[in-house]
């Protein structure tokens, strides 16, 4: 965010609600380390593909465009995947048996975009990012729609928030998200929910999720997952 241009009210809104507000809430000063997290649920390849389980851990920055997402599925968790967004560029690597490589991406435009806005549409995991992070640009739609938009270029993302009536983000949505099919990337439209939100170390995160792709007006749901554990490196008083 252009330090010259102010945060819109509502965002700022939005940050007090989930008591991410550097005043008036329980983090009197900048927040500066990553959130950690761990996850369990399902996920599969598309509507026609049966279901695998997964566990994972991930972390979030609160300051830069970065996050690491480590799972593992499969028979006996067998399978590791790792999806993340590095040194400004996205990874997405399989593999089985934690050596056979199965699908490979990253280096391309298309994936660092795709993860960008895989970052962008998690800040509900990471309030404190929203006024922790600079490289982030806010507008607000309307009362109940929020834009907040990162990168440039090739890369450039966007994703677009949803407020629930208690006044917390309810969903995400972004109409061109980079899909692999093939080995290469079709942008389609991509969309999230969260919802269970508890009061949990200072702030309200969401603990249930799940992620679409929307095809011919019906959701095409691929991942599904709670949220076990929660913690960052932000000192209590």
């Amino acid at each position: 965010m252009d330090p010259k241009q102010p945060l819109p009210q509502a965002v700022r809104d939005l940050a007090h609600r989930l008591c991410a507000s550097a005043h008036g809430g329980p983090h009197s000063g900048p927040h500066t380390g990553d959130v950690r997290l761990t996850q369990k649920g399902r996920m599969r390849q598309d509507a026609t593909s049966g279901w695998m389980h997964f566990t994972a851990r991930q972390t979030i920055s609160t300051t830069s465009c970065a996050f690491d997402w480590r799972a593992r599925t499969g028979p006996a968790g067998t399978i590791s995947i790792r999806d993340a967004l590095v040194g400004g560029e996205g990874v997405l690597d399989v593999r089985a048996l934690g050596f056979i490589p199965v699908a490979h991406m990253g280096g391309s435009p298309d994936a660092t975009r795709g993860e960008l806005m895989r970052y962008l549409a998690e800040l509900p995991l990471a309030p404190a990012a929203i006024l922790g992070n600079p490289s982030l640009r806010w507008r607000s739609d309307t009362a109940v729609r929020l834009i907040v938009s990162a990168g440039s270029g090739d890369t450039a993302a966007e994703v677009t928030f949803t407020l629930g009536t208690d006044g917390r983000v309810a969903s995400v949505f972004a109409p061109d998200r980079p899909r692999a099919v093939k080995n290469t990337f079709v942008p389609a439209p991509w969309q999230g929910r969260f919802s269970d939100y508890r009061q949990h170390r200072g702030f309200w995160l969401p603990f249930a999720a799940e992620v679409s792709w929307p095809v011919n007006g019906a959701d095409s749901i691929y991942w599904q997952g709670q949220m076990q554990s929660w913690t960052d490196d932000q000192p209590r008083a």
